[in-house]
């Protein structure tokens, strides 16, 4: 049965090989290069379900060495410690405000703008909280290697206006979470967040 770390060893794979085609001269080594990015395509398609053309849309193709991605979300409480979730569109589930890292923005300034685009907030981003890897933690499968940073934040409104690429905003109780998009959080990683906020626990957990 396919599982996480088989999935984790394919996107090694193709990592190496993007990696291999980007610097290798030898017409040889290339030729076998372009081989195993065939067949990591080949195992990601059997993986994930996806068609070829939707994964070389996903992975197009390397211009630069292989890195990456990066999740930016913001966890904000209520006074009474309620959580702040956005519904997403995509799945119809819950999720903490945030995205993919913007080329052109700090990660806080990637923060304070999810949070003002998904739920109408103007907030401040008052530390890193977590980098979280996504291969330590349960979440499902996906193609892509992610990091992801939750930053701890202080709103300077109150009034909710959520965008137009999510569903619903609303606080909820730690203990008492509704279903979450686990691709992009979980509620362990939640709990492990509000425990870090309300226990005053200034040091950043890095997997």
């Amino acid at each position: 049965m396919l599982n996480t770390a088989f999935l984790n060893e394919i996107k090694r794979l193709k990592s190496l090989a993007d990696t291999g085609l980007l610097y290798c001269k030898n017409e040889y080594d290339l030729e076998r290069y372009h081989e195993l990015q065939e067949i990591a395509m080949r195992l990601l398609n059997g993986f994930s379900g996806k068609s070829f053309e939707d994964l070389q849309f996903m992975f197009p193709k390397a211009v630069d060495y292989p890195t990456a991605k990066v999740d930016i979300r913001g966890i904000l409480f209520s006074h009474d410690k309620k959580v702040l979730l956005a519904k997403e569109s995509a799945d119809n589930r819950w999720s903490l405000p945030g995205g993919w890292a913007d080329i052109g923005y700090t990660p806080k300034e990637t923060v304070v703008k999810e949070f003002k685009e998904e739920t109408g907030l103007e907030v401040i981003p008052e530390r890193l909280l977590a980098v979280f890897d996504k291969k330590m933690h349960p979440h499902p499968p996906q193609p892509f290697y992610v990091y992801k940073m939750v930053f701890y934040c202080k709103a300077v409104t109150t009034e909710i206006n959520k965008g137009f690429d999510v569903l619903d905003v609303q606080y909820f109780d730690v203990d008492n979470l509704p279903e979450l998009s686990e691709d992009r959080i979980l509620k362990s990683q939640i709990q492990l967040l509000a425990k870090k906020v309300f226990e005053n626990d200034c040091e950043v957990y890095v997997d």
